[in-house]
């Protein structure tokens, strides 16, 4: 965190950037889907999407409030 910063402000500047950056990226894969220039199959296709979406959630279970999960065995 910055000098100064609240723990709100430090989120909003991180997670605008790194939200951008993967934005970017995934725009840059989209190239990728060029058949004149690369060769791929749908199970190719399949396979890196069930990784990413897998990642994302992942990552976004992380942001979910589990304190409200009720435990029972």
């Amino acid at each position: 965190m910055k000098k100064n910063e609240s723990k709100k402000e430090a989120f909003r500047r991180l997670a605008t950037h790194r939200t951008n950056a993967v934005l970017n990226r995934l725009g840059i894969l989209g190239h990728c889907a060029n058949p004149q220039l690369y060769e791929y199959t749908q199970e190719d296709v399949k396979r890196m999407f069930r990784a990413i979406e897998s990642e994302l959630r992942s990552v976004k279970a992380k942001f979910t409030d589990s304190s409200q999960s009720e435990f029972k065995l």
